[in-house]
């Protein structure tokens, strides 16, 4: 056979055997070069993973720690409550997105590549996040602009509450029946709405009708006196009763006066009671609504 035939041809007095003993102890020495090289790689791999979770540990620890005396410490409390608590929501999350990039340095990661990877998230997230970056936008309007401030009560759309807090994306109000409310920033700064604590005191009107039978001076009377009955109204504005418009079964009228703010609910609700009081007393009729109806024979 041909391949037995070119078997026979090799002459195995070619080969040198000299040099194997030689080149097995370089095989070694490249092995054990390769080794010590690996075994150096993962001790200081292994000394920078444990300084990583070490740094991040602690450095965790100590941002929630800033964050907290931010919001409850000595130093802070003369910053207006919404600048704190804006402050404390930007702070706590950029220092801690620092921290994180600054452990994936020490593990070795390219900064350059680290740098341009955020970049492309960056820009990936922020087509993503619309909405997230309007929201932080907004939380910087309210904090620089201050249309409202931490407890103060408002209502935007269709809530109200006092306010507990601005953060970095939405606004947190509590309500009157102590819910709590998140609305996006976005949606605070761009909307219509109202402070009811904007000023120290304000305006209580109180409707309430009389019959056409009725003396409109004498029921004007009652209800001022109604109204000056109760000492948290403010007397330095004298209250005021005035005929709003004439109804189908009665007269309407209006009551106005001034009390503190924080005041208002409690005052509003005494001085409707009182209201009634006196109506009963002095005889004056609060009518029902009723309609007279004529029939006329043909």
């Amino acid at each position: 056979m041909k391949i037995l035939e070119n078997s026979a041809e090799i002459d195995l007095t070619d080969i040198d055997l000299s040099n194997i003993g030689e080149n097995i102890d370089n095989a070694d020495k490249i092995i054990d070069t390769i080794i010590n090289k690996i075994s150096e790689y993962l001790a200081e791999i292994g000394i920078n993973l444990i300084i990583s979770i070490v740094l991040l540990l602690v450095g965790w620890k100590l941002i929630n720690f800033f964050s907290k005396k931010i919001k409850e410490g000595k130093i802070f409390t003369k910053i207006e409550p919404t600048t704190r608590y804006f402050m404390n929501s930007t702070v706590s999350i950029s220092m801690k997105v620092l921290l994180v990039i600054t452990v994936a340095a020490i593990l070795g990661v390219p900064m350059t590549s680290m740098i341009t990877v955020l970049g492309s998230c960056g820009l990936a997230i922020g087509l993503a996040l619309q909405g997230s970056l309007s929201n932080i936008a907004g939380g910087f309007i309210l904090t620089v602009f201050k249309p409202f401030v931490v407890g103060d009560f408002i209502k935007t759309g269709e809530f109200e509450g006092t306010v507990k807090a601005i953060n970095i994306f939405y606004t947190k109000i509590i309500t009157p029946d102590n819910k709590i409310i998140v609305i996006p920033n976005s949606k605070v700064s761009d909307s219509a709405l109202i402070d009811y604590n904007a000023f120290k005191t304000r305006r209580v009107e109180i409707d309430i009708t009389a019959a056409y039978s009725e003396n409109s001076d004498i029921v004007k009377q009652a209800l001022i006196d109604a109204a000056e009955s109760n000492e948290k109204v403010d007397t330095s504005i004298e209250p005021t009763a005035v005929i709003k418009s004439f109804d189908d079964s009665a007269v309407s009228y209006q009551l106005r006066f001034w009390c503190k703010t924080e005041d208002y609910w409690d005052v509003k609700y005494a001085v409707t009671e009182k209201v009634k009081k006196i109506f009963d007393e002095r005889k004056i009729q609060i009518p029902f609504p009723q309609m007279d109806v004529h029939i006329t024979k043909e």
